[in-house]
C-alpha cells in the first residue's frame, strides 16, 4: 500500500533555479528507502515535502499516514528542558498516557544507550546523544510514515547498529521509511530500495542485493569487522549477528567454524 506519493513534483524558492523537478516517487508501506545523491540535490527537500513541512511550488503529493515520525537534519537542543521530560510531554501531545510515554521513552533512550542519563538537560547534550533523543521522538508513538534526514550523524558505534535495527523492525510493523544517507555502506546495510538525486531530478530507484545475516555464538578471538564482505557487526549479549551480501556468507560461515564459532542463525534479510 503505498503511504506516500509525489507525483510531477517540483519545487522552487523564489525566483531561484528548481530545487526539485518532476519528481515521481511512491513510498510503500514495509519500504525501507533511502535518497541518495551530493548535497544540495534536493534529498532534504524531497523528506519535507514527505512529512508536510514543505509544499510543491507543481505537482501533487499524496499522504496516507495518521502518525508520521520525523528527524531533521538538525536538531535544535537549547532547552533547559531534561530529555526524558520532553518525551514525556511530545508524548501527552501525541496523546499518550503518562505511563505510557514514560515507559515507551524510557525504553527507547535506554535501547539507544543515553548517556549521561535521561533526566540531563537537552541544552546539555552532545551531539551524538542530541540525536538520540531526536530519534527516541519520532519513536514514540509507532509511526506510518518514519522519515530522517541523516540519522546516523554523530552516533556512536553501538547506536549505530540500535538505529538500523529500529528501522527495520519499524518497516517490518508496516510503516514506510524514507532516509538520506552518505555512507553507502550504510545504505546497502538498510535499505530495502535506493533512489538517487542528481540536481533535482530522480535519477536511478533500484533494489540493493539480498543480504544474510549469521547469527554466531563466540569461540576465538575474531574481529568480525574486518572481515571480508562484511557490511554490518551487531552485538547483543553474547552473540554476535554480521550482515554480508547473499551469496558471498560461505567464506564467513568457514572462517566462523575454523575458529570455533557457533553458528545460532542464518537467515535472510528482505531484500528479494
Amino acid at each position: 500500500m503505498e503511504v506516500v506519493g509525489l507525483r510531477r513534483v517540483s519545487k522552487r524558492y523564489g525566483r531561484r533555479r528548481e530545487v526539485l523537478a518532476e519528481v515521481d516517487l511512491q513510498v510503500a508501506a514495509g519500504d525501507l528507502l533511502a535518497l541518495v545523491g551530493a548535497n544540495g540535490s534536493g534529498k532534504s527537500t524531497v523528506l519535507k515535502l514527505m512529512v508536510g513541512l514543505s509544499r510543491p511550488s507543481s505537482g501533487t503529493i499524496r499522504r496516507n499516514a495518521r502518525v508520521v515520525g520525523y528527524v531533521p537534519d538538525v536538531f535544535t537542543t537549547h532547552d533547559r528542558m531534561p530529555a526524558s521530560a520532553y518525551l514525556r510531554h511530545l508524548g501527552r501531545i501525541r496523546g499518550l498516557s503518562d505511563r505510557a510515554a514514560r515507559q515507551r521513552s524510557g525504553d527507547l533512550l535506554d535501547r539507544l544507550a543515553l548517556d549521561g542519563g535521561a533526566d540531563t538537560p537537552m541544552r546539555k547534550l552532545s551531539k551524538g546523544n542530541a540525536q538520540k533523543v531526536a530519534l527516541a521522538q519520532a519513536l514514540l508513538e509507532p509511526p506510518e510514515l518514519l522519515v530522517l534526514d541523516e540519522p546516523w550523524a554523530g552516533l556512536d558505534a553501538t547506536a549505530h547498529g540500535t538505529l538500523s535495527e529500529l528501522l527495520t523492525e519499524t518497516a517490518g510493523q508496516g510503516a514506510a521509511v524514507a532516509f538520506t544517507e552518505h555512507s553507502d555502506h550504510v545504505v546497502r546495510a538498510t535499505a530495502t530500495r535506493i533512489c538517487e538525486l542528481r540536481n533535482g531530478r530522480l535519477q536511478h530507484d533500484t533494489t540493493p542485493a539480498s543480504l544474510t545475516e549469521i547469527t554466531l555464538a563466540p569461540g576465538q578471538d575474531l574481529d568480525w569487522t574486518v572481515q571480508p564482505d562484511v557490511l554490518e557487526v551487531r552485538r547483543t549479549g553474547d552473540s554476535v549477528t554480521v550482515t554480508l551480501p547473499t551469496g558471498r556468507h560461505d567464506a564467513a560461515l568457514l572462517t566462523a567454524l575454523q575458529h570455533g564459532w557457533s553458528v545460532t542463525t542464518v537467515r535472510r534479510r528482505g531484500r528479494e
